[in-house]
């Protein structure tokens, strides 16, 4: 056998063997410290942050950064006039890495409260974290019913292996 063709098969093999340990190499900090900068966006009102650390697709769905963001401030002022604003939002440490076509997909866990007239709202539920650059940034979509009903719609790759839990009820506290 040829030089270059052993030298080819080593690259080959080399690329199949460390293509699965760059996922697992992936930095659950950056994932960690992006989604934090789309909490604290929620938190200070700051929609274009919010929108810009959104997946790209959803905002693509939802007509585009600027009607996105039209959303988004109606949607909170609405929310401010009745007395609901976001007090505190958690984030928790990522999940595992998946392959998903040529993305990466993990779930990271959020603790949102509400302030409301009458106390507080406490939900708990998961942000899907998407990267199409090998980690190195984090585009976002909250997993709500709808998102997770319609997953398949938005990532035609997604990875079944990645299992999303189900959503659960916000708790009210005083």
């Amino acid at each position: 056998m040829p030089i270059k063709s052993i030298m080819k098969t080593v690259f080959r093999l080399l690329f199949v063997v460390t293509l699965p340990l760059s996922l697992f190499g992936q930095d659950t900090t950056l994932v960690k410290q992006q989604a934090n900068v789309l909490a604290q966006a929620v938190i200070k009102g700051d929609y274009k942050t919010l929108v810009d650390h959104m997946y790209p697709r959803v905002v693509a769905m939802m007509g585009g950064k600027e009607k996105m963001l039209n959303t988004a401030n109606t949607s909170m002022a609405n929310m401010k006039a009745e007395g609901i604003v976001f007090e505190n939002a958690t984030i928790g440490s990522p999940g595992k890495f998946y392959r998903a076509g040529k993305e990466i997909h993990c779930l990271v866990p959020e603790t949102i409260t509400l302030k409301m007239p009458n106390g507080h709202v406490v939900a708990q539920s998961y942000l899907l974290a998407i990267s199409a650059d090998g980690g190195k940034t984090w585009s976002f979509i909250d997993l709500n019913k709808n998102t997770i009903n319609n997953i398949t719609k938005m990532f035609p790759y997604f990875n079944p292996e990645l299992k999303i839990p189900e959503p659960t009820e916000p708790v009210m506290q005083p």
